[in-house]
């Protein structure tokens, strides 16, 4: 099962977890990280769904090509998380809600690479990627 543990992100990328989250609670936005760090397996399933299995696409990485299973000395240190705004307990999925611009906005100013903007290489809303510090 992917991680949802800070501890799990790269060094990096931990305190900038952590004033995300903080930054979003300040803004009015509830946002949980739900994905920090997943096996190869476990991306090579995700990569699946869609072409070989059902269900819709989720993402264009395989194994190894993913920010999200990065290692360090055979230690996870994952350079990215997946992060959705939670209303009234429940995540809100519908990028069309401004939660998302606020996480988004945030992440940015964070010095977060975030994968809904437009300008972005591809359009995922949860992921925001460390953008320096990649050692």
């Amino acid at each position: 099962m992917a991680s949802r543990l800070l501890s799990d992100l790269h060094p990096d990328l931990q305190p900038l977890a952590q004033a995300f989250v903080r930054q979003c609670a300040d803004a009015g936005v509830d946002a949980l990280i739900y994905c920090t760090w997943r096996s190869g397996a476990e991306q090579d399933a995700l990569y699946a769904q869609g072409r070989s299995k059902p269900g819709p696409r989720v993402t264009n990485a395989r194994a190894g090509q993913s920010a999200h299973n990065f290692t360090i000395q055979g230690k996870a240190a994952s350079r990215a998380f997946d992060a959705v705004p939670m209303v009234g307990g429940k995540p809100q999925w519908d990028a069309r809600h401004p939660h998302w611009q606020v996480m988004g906005r945030i992440g940015e100013a964070l010095g977060l690479n975030w994968y809904g903007n437009p300008k972005a290489k591809f359009r995922e809303f949860p992921h925001f990627e460390l953008a320096r510090g990649w050692q």
